[in-house]
C-alpha cells in the first residue's frame, strides 16, 4: 500500500488552493449529509446523483420518482459522493497532497474546469468500457486521478512522504505516482468488467486526461517535469 502523505514542495503562484479546500469540503459534507440518511433513501440518493453508464447512454432511464438531474449532470453529481469513510478518506487525502500544486500551476479558476473536466472524463470512460452498468459510479477518484496525472507531468521529482504499509518513508513523485497509474492498469487488465466495485478505467482515464489537459492549460511560465 502505497499512500501519501505530505509533500515538500511549495506554491509559487497562488497563497493557498482555496479549490483543493473547497472540493475536500463539498465531498465531506454531502458525505456527512448522506451518512444521516437512513439506508433505504440514501441508496435512492446514490441512485439519483450517482453515474449509471446504461442511463447516461440512454440504454435505461431511472424511475421518475428516483430522478433528480439529467444523465448528463450526473457525471458531475457523482463526484461529490462515497460510498464509505474510507473510500473519502483516501481520495481526500490524495487531493490534500497533490491539489494545491496543480491549482498552483492552472490558476484557481483554470483548476475548476480542469478538476470538473477530468471527472467528466473519468465517467466517460468507465461508462464506455461497461456501457450497459446499471449500477451507479460514484466517488472524486477519476477528477483526483487527472490532478494525479497533472502532478506527475508537473513535480516528477518532488519529494513524497508516503506510507508504505507501515513505514513513512520520502520517495519520488514518480515513483508514487507511477506505482499507483501501474496498479490501476494491471487491475482494470486483469479484472473483469462487472466483477468489481471499482471503476478503473474511470482512474485511468481521468488520469490521462489530467496528464494532456495540464500541457495547454498551465500558466505560461510554469514548466512541465520541474526538477526545483
Amino acid at each position: 500500500m502505497l499512500l501519501p502523505l505530505h509533500d515538500d514542495n511549495p506554491l509559487r503562484h497562488i497563497r493557498f488552493g482555496y479549490w483543493t479546500v473547497g472540493f475536500i469540503l463539498a465531498c465531506v459534507l454531502v458525505f456527512g449529509y448522506q451518512a444521516m440518511m437512513p439506508e433505504s433513501e440514501s441508496m435512492r440518493f446514490v441512485y439519483a446523483y450517482g453515474a449509471i453508464p446504461s442511463v447516461v447512454f440512454g440504454r435505461d432511464a431511472l424511475p421518475p420518482e428516483i430522478a433528480r438531474l439529467s444523465p448528463y449532470l450526473t457525471l458531475v453529481s457523482s463526484m461529490f459522493l462515497h460510498g464509505g469513510f474510507m473510500h473519502l478518506l483516501g481520495n481526500m487525502l490524495f487531493l490534500w497532497v497533490l491539489g494545491d500544486n496543480v491549482e498552483d500551476a492552472l490558476g484557481h479558476i483554470r483548476f475548476i474546469v480542469f478538476y470538473l473536466v477530468c471527472g467528466i472524463a473519468a465517467a466517460l470512460s468507465h461508462a464506455v468500457v461497461d456501457p450497459v452498468s446499471q449500477v451507479p459510479m460514484i466517488g472524486a477518484s477519476g477528477a483526483i486521478s487527472g490532478v494525479i496525472g497533472a502532478y506527475l507531468m508537473l513535480h516528477p521529482h518532488a519529494s513524497i512522504k508516503t506510507l508504505v504499509f507501515n513505514t513513512i518513508v520520502a520517495l519520488p513523485a514518480f515513483v508514487v505516482l507511477g506505482l499507483w497509474i501501474v496498479f490501476q492498469i494491471a487491475s482494470a487488465a486483469f479484472t473483469p468488467a462487472g466483477e468489481t466495485n471499482v471503476a478503473w478505467w474511470a482512474h485511468i482515464g481521468g488520469f490521462v486526461a489530467g496528464a494532456f489537459l495540464i500541457v495547454p492549460m498551465r500558466q505560461r511560465d510554469v514548466p512541465l517535469f520541474d526538477r526545483s
